[in-house]
């Protein structure tokens, strides 16, 4: 019984470990990034109505080996646009997505994921769902960060 006890909450330390931290404040994710010398990952998402993102949170940003590289490497933010009267969002949060729309997603591409370095600076974009796995999104990830130093 202590075994399966242990187990468990060996299972539960590890799945709270890996989960992703997505800041709402882009000027506060921006000085974490400067502080903690990280770059920056815009997620713009339809949480309730977009399929793909729904699918990229799930299989790519939900899985502990993406949390484990986020966390060490990004400051994760979400610019969500939900449309279910349940989900909607504050006025101020509301505001705050529309900015980053207006600078970064122009053309209103959901999912559209972005790199940037602490600055905001766009080092690279990935539009629509990424269909090459964690694996391949890490990788991917490492040589734009790699690259843009």
């Amino acid at each position: 019984m202590k075994l399966l006890v242990a187990s468990i909450a060996l299972s539960l330390l590890s799945f709270t470990t890996s989960t992703i931290h997505w800041e709402n404040d882009f000027s506060s994710a921006k000085q974490t990034a400067t502080a903690e010398h990280k770059f920056i990952l815009l997620n713009f998402s339809g949480s309730d109505w977009c399929g793909p993102c729904i699918r990229l949170h799930k299989e790519i940003f939900g899985t502990e080996e993406f949390a484990a590289f986020a966390k060490d490497n990004l400051v994760m933010v979400n610019a969500d646009f939900p449309r279910q009267k349940k989900n909607q969002l504050s006025k101020i949060q509301q505001q705050q997505n529309d900015k980053l729309a207006d600078q970064y997603n122009s053309t209103g591409n959901f999912p559209f994921t972005l790199l940037l370095d602490a600055n905001g600076k766009v080092v690279k974009a990935w539009d629509g769902f990424y269909k090459d796995g964690v694996p391949g999104f890490i990788h991917e990830l490492k040589l734009a960060m790699h690259g843009s130093n």
